[in-house]
C-alpha cells in the first residue's frame, strides 16, 4: 500500500468517525415530583427533618391530606403560616406528585 493510499484510508476513517451520529446521552430523569417539592426543602430540609415540622417518614396519603387541608384554609386563620399560600399555588395533581415524592425521602 502506498503512502498516499494509506493517508487516504486514514483520512476516510477519521471523516467517517466525525460524521457518524453521536450516541444519545443517557440521562436519568429526576423522580417525578422532585422539582415541585424543591420549594419544600427550604423549610423542611432536603431530608425532611430540618426546620419546621418533620415530613420524613410520613406516607404520601398523610402528606397529601395535610396539603389539601391547608389549601382549604384562608391565610391568617390557622397556624399554618406560609404553608397556606404555598398549598394554594399547586393543582391537585401537583400536590399528589409532591406528596408521593416527599414520602420517599429518608
Amino acid at each position: 500500500m502506498t503512502t498516499t493510499r494509506r493517508f487516504m484510508c486514514g483520512l476516510a476513517a477519521v471523516a467517517a468517525a466525525l460524521l457518524a451520529p453521536a450516541a444519545p446521552a443517557q440521562t436519568t430523569a429526576p423522580p417525578e415530583g422532585r422539582l415541585l417539592a424543591s420549594n419544600c426543602f427550604q423549610c423542611h430540609g432536603t431530608d425532611g427533618r430540618s426546620g419546621f415540622e418533620e415530613i420524613n417518614g410520613k406516607s404520601s396519603t398523610e402528606i397529601y391530606s395535610k396539603l389539601k387541608e391547608m389549601q382549604r384554609k384562608q391565610p391568617g386563620t390557622e397556624d399554618y403560616g406560609i404553608m397556606i399560600p404555598h398549598a394554594k399555588g399547586y393543582t391537585d395533581a401537583q400536590l399528589l406528585k409532591i406528596s408521593k415524592y416527599l414520602s420517599t425521602i429518608r
